[in-house]
């Protein structure tokens, strides 16, 4: 480990990047910023923020974070090629603190099977994406893909040719979350053996959920030595995703006098992080989630409540407090004013004027007339939900649904073209949704298919915002269809992901399919769909 504060665990945040290849999810430039600065006021030490060579879209998102988000060191993923490494540098390079991030397989399976290639040119591959990297950026980590697989001498050799090139932190990854926290533990301390070099580097940690042992496994290599942590916001990523930022920042929090070890996270900014990209991701959090879950610090038996009201500390390791959980989210009413509502954002860490906070307030007592009291999680649903409008070429304009017993439900809907023209449509359905998003596809001509439908409830009670997600894959099944996906040749398909707030679930769900059908759209005008197969740790 390095020589300087060796009792601090750096927490480097790989939301924007192994977050988003989950699958359905699908983050715009204004998202993936909104998060990334997020994640700063977190006090994560390093986000990666994407992986620029995969698409335009990606590149574009990641130069966004680098200029504008300050504090944390702004990380970009590169394969072990030039043209990657040189992708990721140009996008990075406007940061106050970057980092090129560069890997290549070390484990036979990858090499033999992936790669299609040998031992030895994976070695001269690592010596010379490290060297380039190193020739343009101070600070670039290096990773052994699917390490936890590989022969452990192999890997040392491949690490030593990065160390001697100039790497600054070495990251082993779990990359298929196939090991166990003895074995990570034991493979990890047999580098520090094969490797002296990597105590004068920072050692870092990156671990899969596949087995459910993730931050378990996490947990293994800080005890081990690491002083780096590779996780993700609600633990999300590929597959079963990667160890929850969350749960290691807290286990290093709760038990940190008993290991000595401590990490800068804001612990009180976990609760809101979380949420936030929960709503930008549709990716909800199951209820019995580890520190964020809704019932984290709920007590059903009778025993627990008893206990809890003499004495918190019975059945309560830490305070819901402690991590941004508030008692009470009651904030404000309809009579509530454009500076109550000022003051309230505010606390909330979102600061607007002018012409941005009237079209708040508008919005606010819209849903202030048919809620009986806005809470700061409603709030922070609404900032959310004025960030998506701003980046949706469609708008729906007015609807009617019509349904009963005897007949299958009919909408017409009204929609405003990013042309500024009117188109309408009509439709039958199994159900009034179903009908709202084929009436939607009629109006705009589009070969609109949808994959995935959610619908969750902002807050508790009957008057409820209801938030729907949405993904759709949009086909060019025609020539008069392709006009609509430029870049798409017929029978192509792009996926899109859109979400939605209101408090009538048949209209958010006609705005968030529009607004999914609208990502969609962009995303093949810039190409986004082309992105680089590769697995990454």
């Amino acid at each position: 480990m390095p020589t300087t504060e060796p009792d601090r665990v750096r927490i480097f945040d790989t939301t924007l990047r192994d977050g988003e290849q989950s699958p359905g999810i699908s983050l715009n430039a204004a998202e993936k910023l909104e998060i990334a600065q997020q994640l700063a006021r977190l006090g994560v030490d390093i986000i990666e923020a994407g992986f620029p060579i995969s698409s335009p879209g990606d590149f574009e998102a990641v130069r966004g974070i680098a200029r504008e988000v300050h504090g944390p060191v702004i990380c970009a993923l590169a394969r072990a090629q030039a043209p990657d490494i040189e992708r990721a540098w140009e996008a990075i390079r406007d940061s106050e603190r970057p980092r090129i991030h560069t890997f290549i397989s070390t484990s036979d399976i990858h090499i033999k099977h992936q790669l299609q290639s040998t031992r030895e040119d994976v070695k001269g591959q690592a010596r010379a994406a490290v060297a380039h990297a190193r020739s343009l950026c101070e600070d670039v980590e290096f990773s052994p893909m699917d390490a936890t697989r590989a022969d452990v001498e192999y890997t040392a050799e491949v690490l030593q040719i990065a160390l001697d090139e100039g790497a600054t932190t070495i990251n082993i990854p779990d990359t298929v979350g196939y090991t166990m926290p003895t074995e990570y533990a034991a493979f990890l301390t047999r580098l520090y053996e094969l490797t002296p070099g990597l105590r004068d580097v920072t050692l870092s940690v990156h671990c899969h959920d596949d087995l459910g042992l993730a931050v378990a496994n996490s947990f293994a290599g800080v005890q081990a030595g690491a002083r780096q942590v590779e996780c993700a916001i609600n633990g999300i990523g590929e597959r079963a995703g990667n160890a929850a930022l969350e749960e290691i920042v807290m286990l290093l929090q709760v038990r940190g006098e008993a290991i000595g070890l401590h990490t800068n996270a804001v612990t009180t900014e976990i609760a809101r992080t979380s949420r936030l990209v929960s709503r930008l991701t549709g990716y909800p959090v199951q209820p019995n989630k580890a520190i964020i879950g809704r019932n984290a610090f709920a007590h059903e038996s009778g025993i627990h409540q008893d206990g809890v009201l003499k004495e918190r500390t019975t059945y309560e390791i830490m305070d819901a407090r402690t991590v941004g959980l508030a008692t009470n989210q009651l904030v404000l009413g309809k009579h509530s004013g454009r500076h109550a509502l000022k003051q309230a954002l505010e606390e909330l860490g979102y600061s607007i004027d002018g012409q941005a906070l009237k079209t708040a307030f508008e919005r606010f007592k819209d849903i202030a007339d048919k809620k009986k009291q806005v809470t700061a999680m409603d709030l922070e649903a609404l900032v959310t939900d004025e960030l998506r409008e701003e980046l949706t070429d469609y708008e729906l304009v007015s609807f009617q649904i019509e349904d009963s017993s005897g007949r299958p439900p009919h909408a017409r809907v009204e929609v405003r073209l990013p042309d500024g023209d009117l188109a309408t449509g009509s439709f039958t359905g199994d159900g009034p949704v179903d009908a709202m998003f084929h009436a939607v596809g009629a109006a705009i001509a589009v070969d609109a298919r949808l994959r995935e439908f959610r619908v969750d409830a902002v807050t508790g009670g009957q008057d409820a915002l209801g938030e729907v997600s949405v993904v759709v894959e949009l086909g060019a099944a025609d020539s008069a269809v392709s006009s609509n996906l430029p870049g798409v040749a017929t029978g192509e398909r792009v996926t899109g992901a859109g979400q939605a707030l209101a408090t009538d679930i048949i209209e958010a769900s006609g705005i968030a399919f529009l607004r999914a059908i609208s990502m969609a759209q962009r995303k093949a005008k810039l190409g986004s769909d082309a992105t680089a197969s590769v697995a990454a740790p």
